[in-house]
């Protein structure tokens, strides 16, 4: 069936003007104008962030949403999958942000706006802890895009967390996955999109 929902959630100190979520906010937009799109702001709070996102979908047909999700980003949006059997589409996922986000305790600043800040609480590195999905129900459901060039978090780490799933494994690339718009035909073949 095609997916009528798209919920797009960035990553840490991310927002919904990446360069990634853009690029499918005008995708859907210009060529799929009949599909619901979701893109939220984020909060520092895993807790606070997974509750606004399952209060907005709520409603969504669960056989024909799919969420997508980059980085920390894509940490949740496996939670969200998860817990609503939905296709996912991952970018560069993180794997074990509460490892990893233990070091950034403490006020961070927005990439996309440095003069906005946030404090990020040595409580939200449990938080993180609670949220995390455990073994994939559904490995057939998810597409992980993962670059080996990843110079933020373990391309090694996601392989092996997605090890089931159908992988796209990227030479080189970024965490940031600069060559998006070549990976957009992969996406959009897996998600097939309501016309």
């Amino acid at each position: 069936m095609p997916t009528t929902h798209l919920l797009y959630l960035h990553g840490f100190r991310s927002s919904p003007q990446s360069t990634k979520a853009r690029t499918m906010a005008a995708l859907v937009a210009a060529r799929f104008p009949g599909v619901t799109w979701w893109c939220p702001q984020l909060p520092p709070s895993p807790r606070e962030a997974m509750a606004l996102v399952l209060q907005g979908i709520r409603h969504w047909p669960r056989a024909t949403m799919a969420v997508m999700g980059s980085s920390l980003g894509g940490f949740y949006a496996t939670a969200v999958a998860e817990q609503t059997g939905c296709k996912a589409v991952l970018l560069n996922p993180a794997v074990h942000p509460a490892r990893d986000l233990a070091r950034y305790i403490g006020e961070q600043t927005s990439w996309h706006d440095p003069q906005e800040r946030f404090f990020f609480r040595p409580e939200y590195v449990d938080e993180l802890r609670a949220l995390h999905a455990g073994p994939l129900t559904h490995p057939e459901r998810y597409l992980a895009i993962l670059a080996q060039g990843d110079e933020v978090l373990d391309w090694r780490e996601m392989h092996a967390r997605y090890a089931a799933t159908q992988i796209t494994l990227l030479a080189g690339s970024n965490h940031a996955l600069s060559d998006f718009d070549a990976q957009l035909d992969r996406v959009l073949a897996f998600l097939e999109l309501a016309a």
